[in-house]
């Protein structure tokens, strides 16, 4: 006999229906487990706090012993010798008394005292900073027109558009010359070289003095180079 059943009590299409009920009911409970709480009314006691005295720890001082020197060793000791002479032993050796009081006729030889060497140093010093400056003739103002009028660009350079600033360093002697010059900071061969030329063609200054006394002197002049 076959068992017929009816379409409305078939639970099979409402079985997805189910599982989707059942996963947010589930879900549900979970997030009420998780934000229930139970709140305390009032501490009953928290309990005894025993104190519990610290000991101060004493720390013993320390001191490192100190290491004396080993006392110097004694000096030596002398023997004196003594002899014994009698008294009736002649002595031979008489003591000679030169006569040290000079008359108009005593002549006395003198060495020169030389101060030629001091001298030599005092030449070759070259001072940095004197009492009185070295000074171009006519001052400052015509050392840079005279270097203005003196210098020529280097076609090399001027065809490289090389420009800067040449800073030249130089002695000025005891009679005004310039000599030693130098480039202490330079910009490019051809522009050092022209430098170097304007500086050794000027003319004398007036000397540095130290003082009183005419001295060498340190100087530095920068020849600007720059492009029309």
């Amino acid at each position: 006999m076959e068992l017929k059943k009816s379409p409305k009590a078939d639970l099979e299409n409402k079985r997805n229906i189910f599982i989707q009920l059942g996963l947010v009911i589930a879900l549900g409970i979970t997030l009420f487990a998780f934000e229930w709480n139970t709140k305390v009314e009032q501490a009953s006691s928290l309990g005894s706090i025993a104190e519990q005295e610290v000991e101060d720890e004493i720390i013993p001082i320390t001191r490192q012993e100190e290491v004396k020197p080993p006392p110097p060793p004694p000096p030596p000791k002398t023997i004196e010798v003594l002899t014994i002479v009698d008294d009736d032993t002649e002595i031979n050796e008489e003591l000679e008394i030169d006569d040290s009081e000079a008359d108009n006729e005593t002549v006395v030889d003198v060495a020169p005292v030389v101060m030629q060497k001091a001298e030599e140093e005092e030449e070759a010093q070259v001072f940095f900073i004197v009492e009185e400056m070295p000074e171009f003739p006519g001052g400052e103002l015509a050392l840079r027109k005279f270097i203005a009028q003196s210098i020529k660009y280097p076609v090399i350079a001027q065809e490289n558009g090389i420009q800067g600033k040449v800073y030249v360093n130089f002695v000025v002697d005891r009679d005004g010359s310039v000599t030693a010059a130098k480039v202490a900071r330079g910009v490019d061969p051809s522009l050092d070289k022209e430098a170097l030329r304007v500086v050794n063609s000027l003319p004398k200054w007036k000397p540095g003095k130290q003082r009183g006394k005419a001295v060498k002197v340190s100087y530095t002049v920068p020849i600007n180079f720059v492009l029309q």
